[in-house]
């Protein structure tokens, strides 16, 4: 059955967590050869491989004396930026033996936000798969703020995989999949081999755990498989510590937890829309407006604006609420908070008397609006 749903995968994006290539001394050297060993041999059967590697904390950690996780943001950003490096090094020595050559690329939130960026990192992602460069992903932890955070590496993966247009997404993690209870407590917890739809009972299995060594539980791994396959990606959450895992996958073991891609995937844009760009605002419409926008599948007009919140800018992503307050949407504001405070319940015929000006009709027009699942 595996075999039959990889078969028309041509490009991979892979996660590996840092639970899977490090311990409480630094990084697996080890495990990390043989992780590369596996990508050269998918490379080897016609493949495109792009890996977004956590481990640069846990690489960099031991040189300021930390032990478990660092406590604050300064030493975390410190450690990451000794670890980096480090991180890099060891993937160039392993990919090295096959000829294979990496390239890293660190980005932050802001930079998949926006659009303009967005896609200049997909033209380099592209130009490396074009000259057989193996790019390897990771958040730049020595400069990120929350603001710009992704919050994980599981997440960062899920933008890698839309941002490149992937057909699979592999997690690596340090378990063997998702489980239907924590099988720390329960012995007689079941793997579960397939899922065809993330539930809100299958994303109550996640339970809460962390690790000292990563930012990202299961709970954030289910979310990563949401958003990629969404997009229309397969995701695997294998066990990575188990050697050349990633090739017995592709080998067509039945092995860790698969999420079936959405039948009705969204388009690019409108998936970056709903998990890229951060939303600056919030939009709170009233009955009418939201049964225009959900049920009748029309833009979002001003006369439906009951209420803004926050001050955004033209271009910005907003939330679409309704009157208690619920995001049931997002968007692309076409007009800044300002403006909208003054065009707000008007109809579109006032909006040029009122601003001076016309951006269109539309605070929000449908192309650029995303209804919640």
């Amino acid at each position: 059955m595996r075999t039959i749903l990889l078969a028309h995968v041509k490009r991979v994006v892979i996660k590996i967590g840092s639970g899977v290539i490090s311990n409480g001394d630094g990084l697996d050297l080890d495990r990390i050869a043989t992780i590369c060993e596996d990508v050269h041999k998918l490379r080897q059967r016609g493949y495109e491989v792009i890996l977004v590697s956590s481990a640069a904390v846990a690489a960099g950690k031991a040189d300021l004396g930390i032990v478990g996780k660092p406590k604050t943001i300064p030493l975390k950003q410190a450690a990451a930026a000794i670890g980096q490096s480090r991180l890099m090094r060891a993937y160039k020595d392993s990919l090295r033996q096959y000829d294979l050559k990496a390239g890293q690329i660190l980005l932050t939130r802001d930079d998949l936000a926006n659009r303009r960026r967005y896609l200049n990192a997909r033209n380099t992602l592209m130009t490396l798969l074009e000259y057989g460069i193996v790019p390897i992903i990771n958040e730049n932890d020595s400069v990120v703020v929350d603001e710009i955070r992704f919050g994980d590496n599981d997440n960062l993966s899920a933008m890698a995989t839309n941002l490149v247009e992937a057909q699979l997404l592999v997690i690596l993690s340090d378990v063997d999949g998702l489980y239907d209870s924590d099988p720390r407590k329960n012995p007689a917890a079941r793997l579960v081999s397939e899922v065809e739809r993330l539930t809100p009972e299958i994303e109550a299995m996640a339970g809460n755990e962390d690790t000292d060594l990563g930012t990202g539980g299961m709970t954030t791994k289910l979310k990563a498989a949401k958003r990629a396959t969404l997009f229309g990606a397969g995701t695997a959450i294998i066990n990575g510590r188990t050697p050349h895992n990633l090739l017995h996958l592709f080998d067509g073991h039945e092995l860790g937890t698969y999420f079936l891609p959405a039948r009705d995937p969204m388009a690019a844009r409108k998936h970056w829309i709903a998990f890229t760009k951060k939303p600056k605002g919030k939009l709170i419409l009233d009955h009418g407006a939201q049964a225009a926008v959900t049920e009748r599948g029309k833009s979002l007009l001003p006369s439906g604006i009951h209420q803004l919140e926050g001050s955004f800018e033209r271009g910005d992503a907003v939330r679409i609420c309704d009157l208690d307050g619920i995001e049931f949407a997002k968007g692309v504001t076409n007009y800044t908070s300002a403006e909208l405070v003054r065009i707000l319940g008007k109809k579109t015929k006032e909006i040029e008397g009122i601003l001076g000006y016309q951006y269109g009709d539309e605070v929000v027009h449908r192309d650029n609006m995303v209804i919640n699942t």
